[in-house]
Formats: structure tokens, sequence, C-alpha cells
């Protein structure tokens, strides 16, 4: 996590160097106590300073007045999927307050943390919170998960105060419901699906996208980006699967510098991951095989043993499909509560 501090007094640089002593963070305060120390001076006003930092940090912490923070960054603040989290503490540190990116930005539980580590009382006012009940914006953060519906995530978070939200999932339910929420019955109204589909069981569906899709790939040489993607978009359409939730792409070492595969994961932001003939052969399941596939590369199949040793799982998604000279295969990871 990427954090900078502002402080403004000398208590206030005490209490920034503690926080700076167990997270790695950048602290700026006025000049004259920069180089007292050894902190990084506000050259500009500090409006400006925090226009520097606002886009290229996890967290902000003021210590100081709450009117100071909201002045430095009114000018920034944007959408909560992006915006940072910001954290105000009094230079006595007697409160640390979650101010902005409570859930999304992981703002309250950093706060709590702050708290114990200054001895300070955290102050949390999202209403979830304040309830006890499920966050789904937190819920996201913590697990990975996209949310696909901002305005309908508000209106969960406002009806979760009322009512039970129903849950479906595509994986295990928990042992024990969170707090608000229940397993679902009813479609006929708002609910949460955890899902790596592309459809919408409820009325209103609030799909919390869990990135659980592992691809195996194999191909002819030379195969393109486009033609490896005509045969994704197909079998993504026919298995009602969303992109979204692709968590890898990979396949033999035969292939690592394959520019297609390599172009596929960039567009994907996902690692691509290739193994050994020997790695693949070790692989438990039953497969589809192929005398040809075996040899060339060694092993009898590529693209679903590769998927299957990405998930973790035991059993494919999607068996090998296959158009143009290329092969995918899908396997799901587990989500764990």
């Amino acid at each position: 996590m990427k954090i900078a501090i502002y402080a403004f007094s000398r208590q206030g640089c005490s209490v920034a160097k503690t926080i700076k002593d167990q997270y790695v963070s950048e602290v700026y305060t006025i000049e004259r106590l920069a180089e007292e120390y050894s902190f990084l001076p506000i050259e500009q006003g500090i409006t400006e300073s925090v226009g520097q930092c606002f886009t290229r940090v996890d967290a902000l912490i003021f210590i100081g007045a709450c009117g100071i923070a909201v002045r430095a960054i009114a000018p920034y603040v944007k959408c909560k999927t992006t915006d940072p989290a910001v954290i105000v503490i009094d230079d006595q540190a007697i409160h640390a307050i979650s101010l902005l990116s409570g859930h999304l930005g992981g703002a309250n539980e950093l706060t709590k943390e702050l708290a114990t580590l200054l001895g300070a009382t955290p102050i949390i006012t999202t209403a979830t919170d304040v309830s006890g009940k499920f966050s789904v914006d937190d819920f996201a953060r913590k697990h990975g998960c996209i949310l696909d519906n901002l305005s309908l995530a508000k209106e969960v978070s406002a009806r979760i105060l009322i009512e039970d939200i129903p849950l479906l999932s595509d994986f295990f339910y928990p042992k024990e419901m969170p707090f608000g929420l229940k397993i679902a019955e009813e479609l006929k109204t708002l609910g949460i699906y955890l899902t790596y589909h592309k459809r919408a069981p409820f009325d209103k569906t609030l799909r919390l996208i869990y990135p659980s899709l592992h691809l195996g790939i194999g191909c002819r040489r030379g195969a393109s980006l486009e033609t490896i993607q005509e045969l994704i978009n197909e079998v993504f359409i026919s298995y009602e699967l969303e992109q979204k939730a692709i968590k890898s792409i990979s396949s033999i070492d035969l292939k690592k510098e394959e520019e297609g595969m390599i172009a596929l994961a960039k567009r994907y932001s996902v690692p691509f991951v290739c193994y050994s003939s020997e790695h693949l052969k070790e692989v438990l399941g039953e497969f589809t095989a192929s005398d040809f596939v075996a040899s060339v590369t060694g092993v009898d199949n590529v693209c679903e043993r590769a998927a299957v040793l990405s998930s973790g799982s035991k059993e494919l998604t999607v068996k090998k499909k296959s158009k143009h000279g290329v092969t995918i295969a899908v396997a799901k990871e587990e989500f764990r509560w």
C-alpha cells in the first residue's frame, strides 16, 4: 500500500514518525520541520501538494484538523472506485477518523489499524459498519471482486439496513451467512450474485464478479491475438461466462514466446503462465487426449491440463474447444470466504 502522510505541527510529526516506522510511506510537513524530521517539505500550497499525490497513492493520512483535509482533497474527489482512502488523525492521536473511501478504498480497515497502533479511538461513520451489517463494497475489496453496478451497490447498502438481502452464489456458501444476507429463495427482488457468469438471475441483480477463471490455451505457431480472441468470445458467450472473471492465461513453455498469447494476457491484465510438458503430465484428471499434440509437445493435451493446473481445481468448467488452430479450456478456482 502506498501511503502519503501530511503533518502540520511538531506533535503531528511525532505521530507521523510512529506511523512511518510501521508503514512504508512518504511524509510531508511544513518547511521549518522537514529537515528536523527528515520529511519532505510542502513546497507548494497544501492543496497543490495533495493533488500530486491523490492519484498515485492508496491512502492519504492527515495529522491535523478535518477542515484542512477536506479543503485539500476537495478539488480531486471523483469516484469511490478510484479515490484513495483518506484518514484524519488529530495531532494528539486521540481520534482516528475514516473520512473518504471507507470500503472500496480501505479507509475503515486502515483507520482501525492506525487506531490500534497509536492507542486512538477509531471513528467509523459508514452505516453498515455502525450497524454491523454486511458491506458489499468492503467485501468486494477484500476478496478482489468486481462490482458491476455502483448504483445497485448503493441501493443494496441502503436496503440492507432495513432487511436481509438475498445472496445467490456460483461457489460454496459460507457456513454462517454474514449479518444482513440470506440464501436466495426468491428471485423477484433485489439480490447479490457472487459469480463468474454473465447473467442476472434477480429482477435487480448486483453482480459480484470473482476473477476465478483460468484459461488454458494451445495454438499453432504464430496464431494472432484476433484468432485466439475469436474463440474465447464464442466459448464465453456459449457458456454465459464473464470475461471480467478471467484470472490467468496458461499454456506449455513451448508457447512462451507466442506474441498472440502475450498480447492476450496484456489485454486482460492477467499473468501468462507457461508449464513444462513434464509438469503438465503430472496433472491428474480425464483429458481430451491427442496423439498429434503428444508428438509435438510431449504431452497429450495442453489446454485442459494447463487450465486445471493454474486453477488448482480437479475438474474443468469448459472442456477443450478448437477453432482455426487454437484450442482453449476453462477451469474455475474455488472462492474462499
